[in-house]
Parts: C-alpha cells; sequence; structure tokens
C-alpha cells in the first residue's frame, strides 16, 4: 500500500516546525555574551560570599 502524499505533508510539517524553533537570538552578539557574563560575575560573587559567610559564621544560611 502506498501513502499516497502523507509523507510530503508531513516532511514539509516537519520542516516548518523545524524553523519556527530555530528563532535568530536578536541584538549584538558581543552585548549579549557580555551580559551574560555579568549574571555569572553576580552568581559568582552572591556564592562567594555566602561560603565566606558559612565560614565565619556558622550554617544560618540555605544549604
Amino acid at each position: 500500500m502506498s501513502r499516497g502524499n502523507q509523507r510530503d505533508v508531513d516532511r514539509a510539517r516537519n520542516l516548518k516546525k523545524s524553523q519556527a524553533s530555530k528563532k535568530k537570538q536578536a541584538g549584538d552578539p558581543t552585548k549579549r555574551l557580555e551580559a551574560q557574563a555579568e549574571i555569572m560575575r553576580a552568581k559568582q560573587r552572591a556564592a562567594d560570599e555566602r561560603k565566606a559567610a558559612e565560614a565565619n559564621g556558622g550554617s544560618k544560611g540555605k544549604k
């Protein structure tokens, strides 16, 4: 038995779906990377401060 044009229709549908999911990120890549790096630096500072507080005063915060 043949599937008719179902295979072609499915391929077209999957192609359309995959193109919709591959949206390009907006903005300048260098600015975006710098912003992400700043976020990571802030997270690292917070983690370092938390570790220092635990080392000095015990474990009062979250684990």
